[in-house]
Parts: structure tokens; sequence; C-alpha cells
């Protein structure tokens, strides 16, 4: 094995639809306008050198390395910023150019450690690999005088260091904090000569507001900030690509190793999640993966007043399965039963309801999915035919209005919330609706457009006055609605938020909110251009999960705008819920409850076992299953809530939603929810 090397085109890509063709090195290319030379040089596996510049941040243009030649044009332009043109003819390689890029790099090496062999770095550093592609052998200025090759080391963060004798002031770091992570911890301080990287106002990266996401690290091209287990363990050898095994954001990594024992996790460019990303989690706490507590053996006891023995996979199985039988034999076949965690992968949560089903004979199979998931399971479904988040994470570039609600991004998926703080930079506009105020209302370089902090159990309510405001004002595109919707339906709907018990005037005793913000923010929601909920487990894990998870379409119906993602234009917004992803693909798996599980038609030609029902492998008993109905339900959203209709002989009352039976408050049957 080798390690998994991804292509650096220097620049990030660009957006545009239109190809501009152009003439490197004697090759003709076609890019997309906005493109930089130096990515439509890399396009055709012309690599052009360079230090300051990488894929993942904006060009900066300060090495001066990556100068070229243009027919026709004065000067050598630095490639990363220059854009390419319709006709224009590049030079990469010519005379002049070799010789200033020696010069340039004699530079930089003359104010430099030359302990390349003892480097931590040796093998892994982009300076070492450009002075070999500029061809420089020799530094004409010598190494004395004054230089910064005696400067001290910061090692107070627990995962990196900083060696400032080795900085090449490239400013990458600094760009990767601010474009990439939002943080703003890390700046240039001192001018010409002097200028070094600094945390904060010169203090240490552990004093200051750093949060170790690994960024920089990752875009110094030296040694100057590196993982200290390169120093303990060596450069890695060989790489796997993997998953995160925190959060279920997805991030993915690259694993890199020397021989059994890891050296660093490194994010993935093309990761769909991270994009080249990562939290300090993911990055840096991968210590469980040879910690000495962790547990490597099978191990099997008796009694839970006995030791446990370590045994080999065959007999830890085989006690198992008799255990399992044991029990059976004695309780019933419904006393086994089987829960999977969204930490596991898809592979073992089928696996496992499979084995309950097929081997042990009943249904008693759960996951976690039944608590924050199949709300919005539920929601979604009922409202879009799918129970899946109905954009993917990319769609946060092209967001001019995000409406936060029940979540806090930054918090909960770092990894997300700082895409969306750099989509927030760019000019999108924020509302949040959250009982408290988190990071997102203020923080710097972002803060809310406006802050809407509903009571907790409010959301229903919050959203219907939304929505009223939009109908109300007409703020909707009727014949976007009408390619999409049934209007006879929309128009019922329309006129139950429309009615006057549903105006943020009237629905502010319950949800504490001010009108006039609850008004101002749905007319910059419904006019500010593309537009994307975002919701978290303050809605999903409440008794308005589902009802709420269907209510966006309350805000996203009548707007009627197509979203920035051009992948599901049958949607007028996007609507995405940042929680664990496995948990979808848990449901689709066959756990979690009947209600929010598909129903997957038999394979044909497949033999059927016998006593075996047909449909989705489940069995015919109940087992003591909560097996719930699809509701026939009474939606009365005065006050504030939801009340559900009770088939007995007692008023209706309040009572959450969501895909499961209930015990009735006033009495002691069972409502079908």
């Amino acid at each position: 094995m080798s390690l998994v090397h991804e292509i650096d085109y220097g620049t990030p890509r660009s957006k545009s639809e239109k190809l501009v063709s152009l003439v490197i090195d004697g090759m003709k290319v076609e890019v997309p306008e906005g493109t930089s030379i130096m990515r439509a040089a890399m396009e055709i596996g012309n690599q052009i050198p360079k230090l300051c510049a990488t894929d993942m941040l904006d060009a900066f243009g300060s090495c001066r390395l990556c100068l070229v030649e243009i027919e026709g044009r004065n000067g050598t332009p630095a490639s990363c910023t220059t854009p390419v043109a319709e006709g224009i003819v590049v030079k990469t390689q010519t005379e002049r150019l070799k010789q200033i890029r020696k010069g340039v790099m004699e530079l930089y090496i003359s104010d430099h450690p030359l302990d390349c062999l003892t480097c931590s770095a040796n093998g892994d550093c982009e300076l070492q690999d450009m002075a070999g592609v500029v061809g420089l052998r020799d530094v004409r200025y010598g190494y004395e005088g004054e230089n910064h090759t005696k400067l001290g080391k910061d090692e107070s963060n627990p995962y990196f260091t900083y060696e400032q004798s080795k900085c090449i002031v490239c400013n990458r770091c600094v760009r990767a904090c601010e474009e990439v992570q939002g943080t703003f911890a890390l700046t240039i301080s001192g001018r010409g000569f002097g200028s070094r990287v600094s945390p904060g106002m010169n203090e240490s990266f552990l004093s200051s507001e750093c949060v170790s996401c690994g960024a920089c690290v990752q875009a110094c091209p030296t040694a100057t900030l590196n993982e200290k287990a390169m120093y303990d363990i060596g450069t890695p050898e060989h790489s796997l690509v993997t998953t995160c095994a925190y959060c279920g954001v997805g991030c993915t990594f690259k694993a890199e190793m020397r021989g059994d024992e890891l050296v660093r996790m490194v994010p993935y460019k093309d990761g769909k999640a991270n994009r080249g990303h990562s939290c300090v989690k993911g990055r840096f706490a991968y210590g469980y993966a040879t910690h000495k507590e962790r547990i490597l053996k099978p191990m099997i006891r008796s009694s839970i007043h006995e030791p446990w023995k370590e045994v080999s996979y065959e007999e830890a199985i085989a006690y198992a399965a008799s255990e399992f039988k044991r029990i059976q034999e004695k309780y019933g076949r419904r006393s086994v039963g089987g829960i999977t965690s969204s930490r596991c992968t898809n592979e073992e949560t089928y696996l496992v309801q499979k084995l309950i089903r097929g081997a042990f004979g009943n249904n008693n199979v759960d996951t976690c999915a039944r608590v924050c998931h199949s709300p919005t399971g539920y929601g979604l479904s009922q409202t879009y035919g799918t129970s899946a988040g109905t954009q993917d994470f990319d769609s946060i570039e092209e967001t001019d209005v995000i409406l936060v609600i029940g979540a806090n991004p930054t918090d909960g998926h770092p990894v997300f919330g700082s895409r969306m703080k750099k989509r927030l930079r760019e000019g999108a506009k924020l509302i949040i609706a959250d009982p408290r105020k988190i990071d997102l209302v203020r923080t710097p370089h972002v803060q809310a457009d406006f802050h809407l902090p509903l009571r907790p159990g409010t959301n229903v309510a919050l959203v219907t006055a939304l929505a009223h405001v939009v109908v109300t004002e007409g703020l909707m595109d009727e014949k976007f609605i009408r390619e999409r919707c049934d209007w006879d339906e929309f128009q019922e709907w329309a006129a139950f938020v429309a009615d006057e018990r549903h105006s943020p005037e009237a629905v502010a005793k319950y949800t504490g909110v001010d009108p006039q913000d609850v008004r101002k923010a749905a007319r910059l929601y419904a006019t500010g251009g593309n537009a994307a909920i975002y919701y978290g487990l303050g809605v999903t894990e409440h008794s308005q999960g589902s009802t709420t998870g269907r209510h966006p379409r309350a805000v996203r119906k009548p707007v009627g705008r197509e979203a920035g993602c051009r992948a599901r234009p049958a949607h007028p917004q996007h609507v995405r819920r940042r929680r664990r992803w496995h948990l979808q693909g848990h449901v689709c798996a066959g756990r979690g409850h009947s209600s929010v599980r598909p129903r997957h038609p038999p394979r044909l030609g497949r033999p059927r076992r016998a006593g075996m029902p047909r449909g989705a492998g489940s069995v015919p008993e109940r087992d003591g299953e909560l097996r719930p109905r699809v509701p026939a339900r009474l939606l009365v959203p005065g006050e504030g809530r939801h009340l559900h209709q009770c088939r007995a002989s007692h008023p209706a009352h309040p009572q959450g939603d969501g895909p499961q039976e209930r015990l009735c408050r006033l009495g002691s049957h069972r409502h079908a929810l």
C-alpha cells in the first residue's frame, strides 16, 4: 500500500458555465471562465511551482514562484491570481522564469534552517519539493547575517507544534483559519523582515482563540505547524480513506499510518461532507484507536460477580448463541431483542435487524432513530414523500437566506458550522429561531439579522406565524406553486394560516417573540433569494417534532422559488436536518418504527422462508412491539399547539404528535398517533 495522494490545483474551481479556450506551453486547454492560469495548467498536468497557493484557499499571490509569461503582455504575472482569457498564449517554462524562480527560492532558503534530514516534515515538505523543482543547488547569499533560524518553538497545543524558525510567512495558515474555519485566531504581526505568524495578540496557541481544528496544520507547506505524532512516529508510509467515527456529519479522512501505527488523520478534499476540513475531534482525537484500555479480544462471563475472561471469537459466538437460545426457551420468543446506535454502519444495522427477525423470530428491534429521526422521517415523508433531507452539504454555498431553528451548528456539527459561517461572511442573511443565544447570533464576523427567542414548545406556532406573513402579504410565486402543488389543497392551507389567530401579534403571547421581528424575518426569508431551513434536535426531540418537521412547508411552499442547488428544483427551498445521517440509513435498513420504515417489495425469484410474511421481512406476530398506524388527526394550531382527536368519549386534549402510540393523558387507553 502507498499514500493516497490528492491533486492540488492551486486555486479553487470556478463555478462559471461559460468556457474559455487558451494555449499553455503549446497545448490547448478549455476551462470555465474565472479559472486561474495555475489551475488551467494543472488541468493538463502542467504543475507550476507554488508555495502560497492551494485549492483549499482563495488565491493570494505572495510567494512569487508561480510567475508565467503571457504573449502580448508585459511582466511576469502570478499564475494563481491571473484568470484565463480567451485566446491567450501562456508560457510556464522559459529561461527567464527559471532564473526568477531560482532567485526567489534562494531567498527563502537563506532564511530557513538547514535541518532537512532531522526535520519532522522530511519527505512531506513543499518547500523541499519546490527547491528541487526549480533546480536550486546552492545559495549565493550565504547563511550568515540576520535571520530567523533561532526563533523558539510553541508546544502549548496538545496536538501540534509551532516552530517559528521554519515559517516562510506564506499566510496559508492565517487564510485557512479565516476562510475555512472562520475563527480568525491567527494573524501576521510585525512588518517587513519582522513579520511573523502570531496566534491572537502574541499569545500561545493554547491561550489564543484557536479551536485546534487543524486547518492551519493542513495548510502549512513546511514543518512550521506539524502534528506531534510526526516527531514521535515518523512520516507515514501508507494511508486509507475512511469516515470519522464521531458525529454523523460523515467527514471523510485519510488515515495515514506507518506499519499498523496510526500517525495522523488528514481531512480528505473529496469528502462530500467536509471538503477537506475537520474539527478537533476528527483531526486529532483518534487516540482511542490505540488506547491501552481498548478491548481487542472477546470476553465472556456467566455472572456479574465473576471477572471477565478472554476467549476466542468462536467460543464467544457460541456462548452468546447458547445464552440467547436458553433465554428464549425459558422466557419466550419475545424475551430477546436488539438495539443499535447511529454510530454503527448501515450494514451492521441491517444485519442486526435481520438476526432479530430471521433468527430470533420477533420484531424487538430498535435504534436511536426512534427518538431523533422518526419525527423527521414521518414529517418529511408526509410532506415530500421521502424522509431524507432534500439537499446536500454543498447547497449551503448557493443559499442567500438561512433559517436555523432548534439547532446549534457551530457546537453540534462544527465542520458544517464553518461552511455556514463562510457563506454568511460572503453576504448570506441569517435568521435564528432558538430560545438560546447561540454563537451564530453574534460571533466575530458573523451576526444574525434576526434572533427570534421563542419559548420552548412554541415551534409550530412561530413557523405558522411566519407562514401567515408570507401568505397575507402575497410573498409567493403562484405560477411556481401551481406547477408543483395541488392548487386546491394549497388554497385550503393558505386560508388556514391566513386566519388572524395565526398572526404574529396573536401568537406573541405564546411564543414571546416580538411580532415586528417575526414579520421582518418572514419578509427577509420570502424575498431574500435562495433560502434554506436547517433544524436539529430542538425540533425533532420534542413533543411537536413531527408537526414541526412537516411545517417547514408552511414557510417554504408559498414562497415559490427554486433552491440554489439545481439538483432538486422541485423544492422551493432546502430543508436540511443536521443530525446523525446514519439514522436515515438505519430506517431504510429496517430499523426503527414501521411508520417511517419503507415497505420494500420482496425480491422476485427469491424463495420465502416458511412462516415469514411477504414485504419488508417483519414477522406476522406483534410480539409486544408498538406498531403505530398512520393517524387520522385533527390539527388545531389554535393557541400555538396541535390537538389530536381522541377516539374516546372525552374532549380533545393537547398531545405531542409523532409516529408512536401514546397513553392518553386523560385516560388509560392508547391513541394511534
